[in-house]
């Protein structure tokens, strides 16, 4: 029983020790993404000059679209939203001032039907 509590014990400090640094790691990086570290030495060399400016770019580009996101998507969505809702509403008042179906005036070009459909003739109003 001793062996089994220990173990557990074991797992859970492991699980522990192993999520502290995952996280602590993630907020270091997330204060410390703004600014690009100086390179000196033989660390100063094309590669990592590279590998610097297209870390930088993909900040710039990542910031770019976040706005765009914000700033334009979200007002269109809404404004096209609008756009609608008042469409749907005069379409619908639009509709009120039409007679009933039953009244209205059938016309020669209205419900031609050349063929039976294959469940019947088709017509679903008689």
């Amino acid at each position: 029983m001793n062996q089994r509590l220990l173990f557990e014990h074991a797992s859970a400090s492991t699980i522990r020790h192993a999520v502290r640094p995952i996280s602590r790691n993630t907020v270091q990086r997330r204060f410390a993404s703004g600014e690009m570290p100086k390179l000196t030495g033989a660390a100063d060399n094309a590669f990592n000059r590279e590998r610097m400016a297209v870390k930088q770019h993909a900040g710039q580009s990542a910031d770019l679209w976040r706005k765009l996101s914000i700033y334009v998507a979200i007002p269109a969505l809404i404004l096209a939203s609008i756009n609608a809702k008042i469409l749907w509403d005069e379409h619908w008042e639009h509709w009120a001032t039409l007679p009933p179906l039953e009244e209205r005036v059938e016309y020669d070009y209205q419900n031609i039907r050349t063929k039976k459909f294959f469940w019947g003739d088709g017509d679903k109003l008689e």
